[in-house]
């Protein structure tokens, strides 16, 4: 069987394996996720989710390795439904601890593989692009711009992660950038969630959105003191 085809089954398999979980948790958790809007709905969702145990922190787990590996697959939701099952606090550190595992993963999968198993999971026009980046070939500019990528909502951070091993950056500071950079993208969905786990729709999409303001500030005050349009460019080149 050729190298091609092997890749072709193995995603395949890790669809099946997204759509198993998902279905599998959403009846699991449907019969009370209906009623959050009741304390009694509340509590028994609480329940259910001490219920599921070590079970059900592996299925989320399990999730986002298939989401990572992916791509195509939108983290959001997963990280939404860590905030809804362990809070915005614990949600967060579930999915953050877990990003960096499977980053750190794939990025020493890369180092010793080379760019051959990049291309058995991403589109490799997309990583030809940026790997042919004057940008982000340049060892002086690559820490800032992945902290820029990181940083901004709706990047393709996994992406990223592949690109990172074929990159002049050193593994630390990757997976510290990778790692922590995240943490307004996945703190915006926990507490989302968290805030859905009790019934609250409308305080949910506030923190969203008060979020991705933040965000969108943090970015408008990165670009106007970025003189060389590195963000500019950086993004660009990840289109």
């Amino acid at each position: 069987m050729s190298r091609k085809k092997k890749i072709k089954i193995f995603k395949i398999l890790l669809m099946a394996v997204v759509l198993t979980l998902f279905i599998g948790i959403t009846v699991y958790l449907f019969p009370v996720m209906k009623n959050l809007s009741t304390v009694e709905g509340q509590v028994a969702f609480k329940e259910k989710v001490d219920n599921s145990g070590m079970m059900g922190m592996l299925s989320l787990f399990g999730l986002q390795i298939a989401q990572i590996f992916l791509i195509i697959v939108p983290g959001e939701p997963i990280e939404i439904l860590a905030g809804m099952c362990y809070g915005g606090l614990w949600g967060t550190v579930f999915i953050m601890v877990s990003a960096a595992i499977i980053s750190i993963t794939i990025y020493l999968l890369v180092r010793k593989f080379g760019r051959k198993f990049v291309y058995d999971f991403c589109n490799e026009k997309k990583v030809s692009k940026i790997e042919n980046s004057k940008l982000f070939q340049n060892p002086k500019k690559i820490e800032l711009i992945m902290l820029i990528l990181f940083l901004i909502p709706g990047t393709p951070k996994d992406l990223l992660v592949y690109v990172a091993g074929l990159l002049p950056i050193k593994p630390i500071k990757f997976i510290l950038i990778s790692t922590f950079a995240r943490f307004p993208s996945v703190i915006t969905s926990t507490l989302a969630g968290d805030r859905l786990a009790i019934g609250d729709w409308k305080m949910s999409i506030i923190l969203y959105v008060a979020i991705l303001i933040l965000v969108a500030i943090v970015v408008l005050i990165i670009n106007k003191f970025d003189k060389d349009k590195i963000t500019k460019d950086a993004i660009n080149s990840i289109k």
